[in-house]
Order: C-alpha cells, then sequence, then structure tokens
C-alpha cells in the first residue's frame, strides 16, 4: 500500500471515530438529560402533592423544587471526583460510570412509595436519589463534550461538540413528551401511577446507552497526553500535580469567563424548562398541556439549532455566536412574561419557542467546543467540569427562589424577570472577555506558560 492509500486509510478511520464519538456524546447525553428533566417537570407537576402534602399547592410545589435543588449541590462534586478520573484513567470510565448512577437513581424513583404510604422516608429517600443523579450529572457533561470535541475533524469542533447539547435537547423532548402524554390521563391515574411511567421507561435508555458508550475509545488528544506526561515522568522523576490543583493554579480566569457564561445561558433555560411551566400553570389559564407542548415543540427546533450554531461558530467565531444568544435574552425577557398573561396559547407557542431558539439554542449549542479550548487537555475534563458545575449551587437555587419569590409579590413575574436579565448580562460581559478560539489547535492548550488562553496572558478578544 502506498503512503497515499495509508493516509487515506487512516483519515476515513479517524471521520468514523468521530461519528461514533459523536453519536455516543448525544445518545448518552439524552439519557442522561432525559433522567435530570423529568424530576424537574415532576416537581413542578406531581411531586409537591406526593411527597410533600399538608399544605397549599404552591408550597407543595416551592418544597419540591427544593429537593430540585439539591441535585444541583451534588453537581459540583461529581464535576471534581470525574473530572480527575476523566484527566487520569480516561474518559470512557467516566462517561460509563455517570451513565450508570444516573440510570439507576431514576429507576429506583419510579419505584419509591409516597408520604402517603412510609411518611417521612419517602422524602428522604428522595433526596437521596436526587443526590445520586446529581453526581451523575456533574461528570457527565464534560466528558460527553471532549469525547465529540477532541475527536472531531479539523475546523469542526464547534459542529461536533453541538452533539452533547442536541443530546440535551433530545432527552427533552423525550421528557416532556412523555409527560405531556401522561398528564391526559385522569388526575387519580396521573397521582397513582401514571407519573412512575417516565421514569421506570429510562432502564431500557439506559441499556441503550450504555451498549454505545462501552464502545468509546479514548481520544487521540487524551493518550497523547498521557503519554507525553508519562515519558516526562520518566526521565524527569517529576511528579505530576491533581488536575484540580493545575486548574485553579494556571487556568483560573478562563475558569471564572465559563462560570459566567454558563450562568447566563442556564437563568435563560431555566425560565422555559421550569420557572415559565410554573408561572403558566400556576398564574395563568393557559392549559398544562399545552404548555408542556410548547416546552417540546421548543426542544425539538432546539435539536437542529444547537447543531446550526456549532457549526456557525466554527466560521464565524464562539464568542459573536454566544453574545447574540445572550442579546437575545436581555431583549425577550420581559416580554416573555408579558405574552404569557395574555392567556392566548398560539402566542404562548410563539414566545416560548423564541425565547429558547433565540436566546438560549445560540448560547448553550457553542458551549462544549467553547469551554474545550479554553483549558489544557490534560485538565480538560476537570476544567470544562467545574466551569459548567461550581455556578450549579447557585443555579439550583433559583427555580425554588424564583417561585417563593413570585408567591411573595402575589405572582407578579417582574422581579424573576430582572433577576433573569441581570445574569445573562453577567454571560454576555464575559463571553466578551473571553478569547476567541475556534483557529487554534486544540491539542496544544495550555501546553506552555505562553499560551494565549492560559491564566498568564488571556487576551480579551
Amino acid at each position: 500500500m502506498t503512503n497515499d492509500g495509508m493516509t487515506a486509510q487512516t483519515e476515513k478511520e479517524r471521520r468514523t471515530l468521530a461519528r461514533r464519538a459523536a453519536v455516543a456524546s448525544l445518545v448518552g447525553t439524552a439519557v442522561e438529560w432525559y433522567d435530570y428533566f423529568i424530576f424537574g417537570t415532576a416537581s413542578a407537576l406531581v411531586f409537591g402533592k406526593l411527597f410533600f402534602p399538608g399544605g397549599s399547592a404552591v408550597i407543595g410545589t416551592l418544597s419540591a423544587f427544593a429537593v430540585f435543588g439539591v441535585g444541583f449541590f451534588a453537581r459540583p462534586v461529581g464535576g471534581i471526583v470525574f473530572g480527575h478520573l476523566g484527566d487520569k484513567i480516561g474518559r470512557k470510565a467516566a462517561l460509563v460510570t455517570t451513565l450508570l448512577m444516573m440510570g439507576t437513581a431514576t429507576f429506583v424513583i419510579g419505584l419509591l412509595p409516597t408520604t402517603a404510604t412510609i411518611g417521612l422516608w419517602a422524602p428522604i429517600l428522595l433526596v437521596v436519589c436526587r443526590l445520586v443523579q446529581g453526581l451523575g450529572v456533574g461528570g457527565e457533561w464534560g466528558g460527553a463534550s471532549l469525547v465529540a470535541v477532541e475527536f472531531a475533524p479539523d475546523g469542526k469542533r464547534g459542529a461536533y461538540g453541538a452533539f452533547p447539547q442536541v443530546g440535551n435537547a433530545v432527552g427533552l423532548v423525550m421528557s416532556t413528551g412523555i409527560f405531556a402524554w401522561v398528564s391526559t390521563l385522569p388526575e387519580q391515574q396521573l397521582m397513582s401511577w401514571g407519573w412512575r411511567i417516565p421514569f421506570l421507561l429510562s432502564a431500557v435508555l439506559i441499556a441503550a446507552g450504555m451498549v454505545i458508550r462501552l464502545k468509546l475509545t479514548e481520544t487521540p488528544a487524551f493518550r497523547a497526553a498521557r503519554e507525553a506526561v508519562e515519558a516526562k515522568q520518566a526521565v524527569e522523576g517529576v511528579k505530576e500535580r491533581m488536575p484540580l490543583t493545575e486548574v485553579l493554579r494556571r487556568f483560573r480566569k478562563p475558569l471564572l469567563l465559563a462560570m459566567g457564561m454558563r450562568v447566563g445561558e442556564v437563568f435563560a433555560g431555566y425560565i422555559i424548562l421550569t420557572i415559565g411551566l410554573t408561572y403558566a400553570t400556576t398564574y395563568t389559564k393557559l392549559p398544562k398541556t399545552d404548555v408542556l407542548l410548547a416546552g417540546t415543540v421548543a426542544a425539538i427546533l432546539a435539536v437542529f439549532g444547537y447543531y446550526i450554531a456549532g457549526a456557525v461558530s466554527d466560521r464565524i467565531g464562539r464568542r459573536t455566536v454566544f453574545m447574540f444568544g445572550a442579546g437575545a435574552g436581555l431583549v425577550l425577557i420581559f416580554p416573555f412574561f408579558a405574552v404569557l398573561d395574555l392567556n392566548s396559547v398560539p402566542l404562548m407557542f410563539l414566545v416560548y419557542v423564541g425565547m429558547y431558539i433565540v436566546s438560549v439554542t445560540p448560547m448553550y449549542g457553542v458551549e462544549p467546543a467553547f469551554f474545550s479550548e479554553l483549558f489544557g487537555t490534560k485538565v480538560r475534563y476537570t476544567g470544562i467540569s467545574l466551569a459548567a458545575q461550581l455556578p450549579s449551587v447557585l443555579i439550583g437555587l433559583w427555580p425554588a427562589a424564583s417561585t417563593g419569590l413570585l408567591v411573595a409579590t402575589d405572582g407578579r413575574p417582574w422581579p424573576v424577570a430582572a433577576i433573569t436579565g441581570g445574569f445573562i448580562l453577567i454571560g454576555l460581559i464575559c463571553a466578551w472577555k473571553a478569547p476567541e478560539t475556534n483557529r487554534l489547535e486544540i491539542a496544544t492548550v495550555g501546553e506552555t506558560s505562553k499560551d494565549p488562553r492560559s491564566e498568564q496572558a488571556l487576551p480579551n478578544s
């Protein structure tokens, strides 16, 4: 075989591995976020009555959202643990473990007896399952993003990095779709057994995700980084620093900028995922099923929107795409609630889809590639996991806090909109201060102190 033939064969194999990694990141992420989203939807619709009875419907929902927030406190721990595992041992081991944790916890929730059956133990067991979910999600997103980005062909990291985000949208479609279906059941059937169906169905999805992820190989960037570390240790005998220590020592500024962008994106996203649902079903006359369907339609369109945002960022830059989404969020946040107050189903669909596609999708679609390009290969899993999960403590409090704020203001949404807009503005500013990274070589990021994305010399543009 000629050298040209060998090169062609190698290139073909690389494309095959890249496609396999993209599918694995998409499917696994879809399964994990399906698990996560059904908990959030159930918190808004049924958990208050089943696990926190005895008070008003709003107080029950508030208590359920508090449990929903518990998982966010576990996510930074999961990010540290699985980030360390992914940077030291490999991306594959971390991804398989997180998927198994999420699936087990979700299936068990579907089997839990309610407070009417076992009393106080019911909410306690729900909290335990939520903590396990949080640990799994804390390590999931970073690994799925890296597998897609580090396998991506040159010049296509944004497009390939969007696949785990597409998986997120698929998970949202599945979760809201299944709950839209079970919510059509008579109230008694929904509250007795119907709500369990989405949780128990996760067993089938987890099995499919495990089969796909077990076929993954380690990324070329990770293998090369580990070989370089081992060779250096053999020659110099220098002990390698922990990934967490290295991130805090050399990548503090990229970490803070990525965290700020993440906060802006998530606060915009939760307007659709939980807060809008709670507001519309509690303080307006909009039908619950129609609101769930609007979220499903928005997520379906986001399946395409995330990929488009990632692909566009390969051409015009990550910063430009992210800043466009943040700017759109600032413009739309107040009209979003004003339209819901009109009690018009068609207009509700329009504003739901508009807010999600024009604002959330551009920001979320570029995050895997953007964040990955800010950290060196040897600490990348830890770096992007911390960037995504450290803000989770604040983010996790927001659904419960916003619900409490609505109660305190007799259902007036404007304080919630103003706070959300403030955090979107933080995301916009952090994106403006971040470097443009789409043209740089990911394999060499952070390998020297002169790297433009290291702490020592991070540019503003």
